[in-house]
């Protein structure tokens, strides 16, 4: 830790901007057309927080008055032109330093507060203090080139850059194996705030879906870590969802454990102890211990161990005495360096539900009981409950973790109706939907047709009809469960088959539900002006998501009026998240249609950047059998740039999470990537390494595929020169095989 003062001396014309941390103390002309800048910064700090700036930037200006009346001076710098974009991202600034005065009592304690925007940044953003240096894709926005999704990113990484500067720099790091000690908890930080403004109920569900499609695969795979990593080889190998997501569900489960009142109480006692420290998670979970009285010693197994626990249910009803027996169990399979498990305290948030879908009294008024398992093996019984029950477990995903659970259709579409807890309402039909898929596969696999039966239609009309409903509730309720999710409850991966059984799921829902669909659609068109707020947001989520559906209807003479509708959608709309939406379905359609929305939304958006990724990455994810073929053209298409990452993260990403296409049975997938990812670490070893990481999963699917995955990794793995970060990630995943 170290105070800081720092001169730049900068050519004045080409370099007219010069920044650093901390405070202007000094700055001027100097001889030969030439300036310099002091800045010094009263905060020591370590040095992977400090940073400079220079060179042509367009500024926006704002100050903020703290609670106690101190006046700080905002600005965001951005590339030359883009000023007009700003606007939002300055009001998350604010929005999140009033919510951290509100929720933590924590104050800005800078004279100047800074972020630089440039779109050739590695990361989303880092927390430089008092100049934090982000991507342009988590501050450009406005409702003509940004969609809902982006506005919300933009709240969410503006406020996790601004919580850093007490979860992160005023206390920070003793070393790298305690990442999460920042990740972990700012991450939460920023769940909170995100939440808060824009709806709890389906923030949480957004991120357990995140969680599921990143986290849980990663916990399983070749790249298994704990929350506090053990060991590396490459640090920048361990910015992972184990490390952010996994550990920001650890800080809420120390929350659901002891009550956000005394979760408040340990924050208060962590920055009295340890402000202006370097210290680890231990000195955090103290702080926690000491607050609320509660013993941490069992809980810290989920720092030290890898994977995702398994918890199993099963209840007993005992009629004669009016008591209901649930049995928990916990097991989590063995990782790398890690073959033996530890019993880890897991709370397990649970609700009975009656036959009319009311809660059950669990005690003292309580709807809502949390479980302390400790144990391999625990019973917990209720008593004093009238009828048999259906259980709704882990309420609002109380743990990390995968439960195994046996439900009947009956029970699933009876908790999709009337769970009081919105998260095991959508959980439900996840569960009901993702059966209904795995079960089909097979059948699909060889030839035959899948049945689909009458309840899940029955279930999908009451969740779409419900006007109560808050409209992004619906919308999340009615998607169905992603691919790779599915996959990993794949003894062995077919994914071909498991695409057509999720698209075939997909057309049985449009085809049953056409008209609800299309009512629905025409209710929610827009009356008035864009607003980024999450009603309105919520509204057209669900309206897109009808869209969607209904241009899933097979193709048919008649079919085809709602690919006119999309496109007429694509030609009016007034904002980006309806015209996003509106080409996204049309780039998975079949002719010259998508192809001629294509072609239209890059000659009306090839100067905007940001605009341009989404027109890569739609393309990338497309479901059209020549879409590896799409990829490879573009790759030298003057829209891409091996060189940037956002171009990278735009088409290559999507590419090798394209479950589907990444996985083809003759390995052009793989290949592809692999050499994409041999050229691109040579320019960039970080953004290599992540690209790397799709071949994770390789080893869950057929002989067939395991042998091109395997090749084309060895091939990787055998170029000259190789970097320490993607050859990690290379070498880990053919050991998992």
């Amino acid at each position: 830790m170290a105070s800081y003062t720092a001169t730049l001396h900068a050519d004045k014309a080409s370099f007219p901007v010069l920044l650093a941390n901390g405070n202007p103390v000094a700055g001027g002309d100097e001889p030969d057309g030439r300036h310099f800048a002091t800045w010094r910064d009263p905060f020591k700090k370590p040095c992977y927080l400090f940073a400079m700036v220079a060179g042509k930037l367009d500024v926006l200006r704002d100050r903020y008055t703290t609670a106690s009346g101190r006046e700080v001076q905002l600005a965001i710098y951005v590339e030359p032109g883009k000023l007009d974009q700003c606007d939002h991202a300055m009001a998350a600034l604010k929005k999140a330093m009033r919510w951290d005065e509100e929720t933590f009592g924590l104050e800005c304690d800078l004279d100047h507060y800074m972020i630089v925007a440039v779109g050739d940044f590695n990361m989303g953003a880092m927390e430089n203090k008092g100049l934090n240096i982000f991507n342009t894709k988590y501050v450009l926005a406005r409702a003509d080139v940004a969609t809902d999704s982006d506005f919300e990113n933009i709240d969410r990484v503006v406020a996790h850059e601004y919580f850093h500067n007490w979860t992160g720099n005023r206390v920070t790091c003793r070393d790298w194996f305690q990442l999460s000690l920042k990740e972990g908890l700012t991450v939460f930080r920023d769940q909170e705030f995100g939440a808060d403004l824009h709806g709890r109920e389906t923030a949480r569900i957004r991120e357990v879906r995140g969680l599921r499609a990143a986290q849980f695969p990663e916990d399983a795979g070749p790249m298994a870590h704990p929350v506090r990593p053990g060991s590396y080889l490459e640090i920048n190998n361990f910015y992972t969802a184990t490390v952010y997501e996994k550990g920001a569900e650890v800080v809420r489960m120390i929350q659901t454990l002891i009550g956000k009142a005394a979760f408040r109480r340990g924050m208060d006692l962590y920055f009295r102890r340890h402000d202006g420290q370097a210290v680890t998670c231990d000195d955090f979970v103290a702080a926690m211990a000491d607050a609320s009285g509660f013993d941490f010693s069992q809980f810290m197994t989920w720092y030290r161990q890898a994977g995702t626990p398994r918890v199993k249910a099963r209840g007993e009803y005992d009629a004669a005495n009016r008591l209901y027996r649930l049995t928990l169990g916990q097991s989590c399979p063995p990782s790398a360096g890690q073959p033996d498990k530890a019993p880890t305290l897991i709370p397990v948030a649970v609700g009975l539900l009656g036959p009319q879908g009311a809660d059950f009294d669990l005690g003292d008024g309580q709807t809502t009981r949390i479980l302390h398992l400790t144990q391999a093996e625990q019973s917990f019984v209720f008593g004093a409950i009238p009828v048999k029950p259906v259980p709704s477990l882990l309420r609002n995903f109380s743990a990390p973790v995968i439960l195994e659970q046996e439900s009947s259709d009956a029970d699933l579409a009876h908790r999709l109706a009337h769970d009081s807890d919105p998260f095991n309402r959508w959980e439900a039909g996840q569960q009901l939907f993702g059966r209904l898929i795995l079960e089909a596969a097979p059948g699909i696999a060889n030839g035959q047709n899948a049945g689909w039966p009458g309840s899940v239609i029955g279930a999908a009309r009451q969740v779409l009809r419900d006007k109560n409903a808050d409209p992004a509730f619906v919308a999340e309720a009615l998607t169905l469960p992603g691919e790779a999710t599915l996959a990993e409850r794949m003894a062995v991966v077919d994914p071909e088959a498991l695409h057509q059984a999720r698209s075939g799921l997909a057309r049985h829902l449009a085809a049953a539900l056409e008209d609800d669909f299309a009512g629905r659609y025409a209710a929610l068109a827009p009356t008035g002006r864009y607003r980024p707020d999450p009603a309105d947001a919520g509204r057209r989520r669900l309206r897109n998501l009808c869209l969607g559906y209904l241009n899933e209807i097979d193709e048919t003479p008649d079919s085809r009026r709602h690919r006119v509708v999309a496109r007429r959608q694509f030609d009016t709309a007034d904002n980006m998240a309806d015209q996003f939406a509106a080409l996204a379905i049309l780039a998975n359609a079949p002719g010259e249609e998508g192809k001629d929305a294509l072609a239209d939304f890059y000659e009306r958006w090839q100067h905007e950047a940001l605009v341009v990724d989404k027109w890569l990455a739609v393309q990338a994810a497309s479901r059209l059998p020549d879409t590896l073929q799409t990829v490879e053209s573009l790759i030298t298409h003057p829209a891409f740039d091996m060189r940037n990452p956002n171009k990278v993260y735009a088409l290559l990403r999507p590419f090798g999470a394209n479950h589907r296409h990444f996985h083809a049975a003759g390995g052009s997938g793989y290949r592809f990537l692999a050499r994409q990812t041999a050229r691109l670490d040579a320019i960039n070893p970080q953004v290599a390494s992540r690209l790397a990481r799709c071949f994770d999963r390789w080893t869950r699917f057929d002989d067939g595929r395991q042998a091109h995955a395997r090749a084309a990794l060895q091939e990787l793995g055998q170029k000259a020169g190789l970097s320490r970060d993607v050859s990690e990630v290379v070498e880990r995943a053919l050991a998992a095989g």
